[in-house]
């Protein structure tokens, strides 16, 4: 286990690079402060026995200036060292998360979902944390505790060998205390992780569904699973901290026996005439500042066995590799040239043109499925399955079926939010999973269920679709979206407030801004999941009538519940559970498909 935990932080460690400076500064300047304290029981005992034994004030004051000096150089050291020790933590927690959140957006949807939000964010921020409190402390005290200890040790034996015994006893078996209560809490303080993992995912549960909970009256049966899950990790928080509460009474137990002992030999060794009453005050100093750094040291244990285990979960998320594989775009263009249509190998003269119009033939196609099928991880069944689909550039498709008919799990491949786990989803006649990342979602401007918009203003939101958008496309893509006339009359405009998930807004308002974000970078293919159920059927329309104007080679996925929103598509796919129930014009399906006629002629009677 510690190997283990040895190796994370070795991999974690590597953000501190930029800051090798400060990761020798801080511990140098700590051990230059241990050392002048170590220098301050010696200065004592001078003054009580040359000072105050022969009542030379002279020399009570001039030792009493090297003992202030000597601390103004301590406090000195000690302040230059936490500025050093808090610059390298904080920068290596800042490189940390950057590199944590990089890899977390590296991710697929499949491993997101699999590791839930709630985790996530308590990866990035509370364990984190403690790492950085973690490197804080090991840079400030990790040598100086046991440089002091051993060091007391050391002064000790300069002034009496046979009393310093009681020092080399002593530590030992406090060592013992120390290092055993910490490989108890050590596994305990990883379940105290985990415990707050689950708090956090019940507390994000319930402030994010807290209209439905009033809704439904289950404020009581939610409290109750809160508390369930808030006690039991009470529960450990109790018990690892009764454990590491030893810490401190036992330890004292120990140097306060010491301490005795040590008055006892002294006083012995005193009246022998062996040492003098100023040593064995300096001997007792010594015992004291072996205390206050084992304290620190128990402290400090603490905090790197909680530091440890966050690293151990900070390294489980970098473990986790994305299912995904993206591609250079320049090197993919080339892979599927020599293959015909069909995907087999074509040669000579006719199995080159023969090969040059499949190609032409796909690349007409803005997105073709070619026999697909998809079933989410963990699942026990498929998703979508036989998908079969080609779709020519410019044309307006639509989606329809019931609830968990797959709708949005055929589009959210399109842009590879999901990778098909059979056949092939071509976009441009390419397979999607040839194209680089940043080529692919050029290509794609997407409007989701959820209508998801960030704090700031509503230009800062739109230009999300185009960083370098002017206000005339903002106000263009506004005017296409149906948001144009609620954004004039906001205050500011375009530069009108938007708070944190657009909660100022209505349900309609946000769903049209994301339309127009979507709308701003003008792309290829634009897809609509089900982006209008908010919107009243008069604005619905006009939205459809306004896509219309869209340049032609520009081809929309249109997901919808209604069937007068997707009626004068060019064509509409109809899905049930999964699989293709028909594909046509608006007529041809009233003539021939069942589920269609069945949606469209209940909706009209409503």
């Amino acid at each position: 286990m510690r190997k283990g935990h040895t190796d994370t932080m070795k991999k974690l460690l590597i953000y501190l690079r930029d800051y090798k400076k400060e990761t020798v500064f801080a511990p140098l300047f700590k051990m230059l402060e241990a050392t002048f304290e170590l220098f301050v029981p010696l200065v004592m005992a001078a003054i009580i026995d040359r000072g105050i034994g022969q009542a030379d004030t002279g020399y009570v004051l001039k030792m009493g200036g090297i003992l202030v000096a000597l601390g103004l150089i301590g406090l000195l050291c000690s302040i230059t060292a936490q500025y050093f020790a808090a610059k390298a933590a904080v920068g290596f927690s800042t490189g940390l998360k950057h590199a944590l959140f990089d890899h977390i957006q590296s991710l697929s949807f499949t491993e997101i979902d699999t590791l839930g939000t709630s985790t996530l964010i308590t990866r990035m921020t509370s364990d984190v944390n403690q790492v950085q409190n973690g490197v804080n402390m090991v840079l400030r005290l990790f040598l100086r505790s046991p440089f002091i200890v051993f060091g007391a040790m050391i002064m000790a034996f300069t002034i009496d060998a046979k009393a310093a015994m009681i020092f080399v006893v002593t530590i030992p078996l406090l060592a013992v205390v120390v290092f055993g209560i910490m490989a108890l809490t050590m596994p305990m303080y990883k379940k105290v992780q985990a415990g707050l993992d689950a708090v956090l995912s019940t507390t994000r549960e319930n402030l994010t569904g807290a209209r439905v909970i009033r809704a439904f009256h289950k404020e009581e049966e939610e409290t109750g699973r809160f508390e369930e899950k808030n006690g039991f990790l009470t529960h450990l928080q109790l018990v690892v901290g009764r454990i590491s509460a030893l810490t401190n009474p036992v330890t004292y137990i120990i140097i306060n026996a010491a301490t005795i002992l040590l008055l006892y030999t002294g006083a012995v060794r005193v009246d022998n005439g062996s040492i003098t009453q100023g040593e064995v005050v300096a001997l007792v100093n010594y015992m004291s500042q072996i205390l206050v750094e084992l304290i620190k040291l128990a402290n400090l244990i603490i905090t790197i066995t909680k530091a440890l285990a966050c690293a151990n979960r900070i390294e489980a998320v970098f473990e986790v590799e994305s299912s995904m594989r993206w591609q250079e775009a320049a090197a993919c263009a080339d892979s599927e040239s020599g293959l015909t249509a069909g995907g087999g190998k074509a040669s000579g003269t006719d199995a080159r043109q023969g090969n040059q119009s499949g190609q032409k033939a796909q690349r007409d196609l803005a997105v073709e499925f070619d026999h697909v099928h998809l079933t989410y991880g963990g699942a026990g069944a498929e998703s979508l399955s036989d998908i079969h689909i080609q779709v020519p550039k410019g044309q307006t498709v639509g989606i329809i079926g019931g609830t968990g008919s797959g709708k949005s799990s055929l589009v959210n491949m399109i842009p590879r939010f999901y990778d098909a786990t059979a056949g092939t989803v071509r976009v441009d006649g390419r397979d999607v999973k040839l194209y680089g990342m940043e080529e692919l979602r050029e290509k794609i401007g997407i409007v989701l269920q959820k209508a998801v918009l960030f704090r700031g203003t509503i230009r800062d939101n739109l230009r999300w679709g185009k960083g370098d958008a002017t206000d005339e496309e903002l106000w263009e893509a506004l005017r296409l979206a149906q948001a144009k006339e609620f954004v004039e009359t906001k205050e500011g405009r375009l530069d009108a407030f938007v708070a944190q998930e657009g909660r100022n807004l209505s349900g309609g308002q946000r769903q049209r801004l994301t339309i127009a974000r979507a709308l701003v970078a003008k792309p290829e293919i634009l897809i609509l999941d089900d982006s209008a159920s908010a919107l009243d059927y008069a604005t619905d329309a006009a939205l459809r009538r306004a896509l219309k104007e869209l340049p032609g080679e520009t081809t929309v996925f249109i997901v919808s519940q209604r069937a007068s929103s997707i009626q004068h598509a060019d064509q509409i796919i109809v899905l049930e559970d999964g699989e293709m129930a028909g594909i046509g014009t608006h007529e041809e399906l009233l003539a021939e498909c069942e589920v269609y006629q069945e949606i469209y002629y209940s909706q009209r009677q409503t």
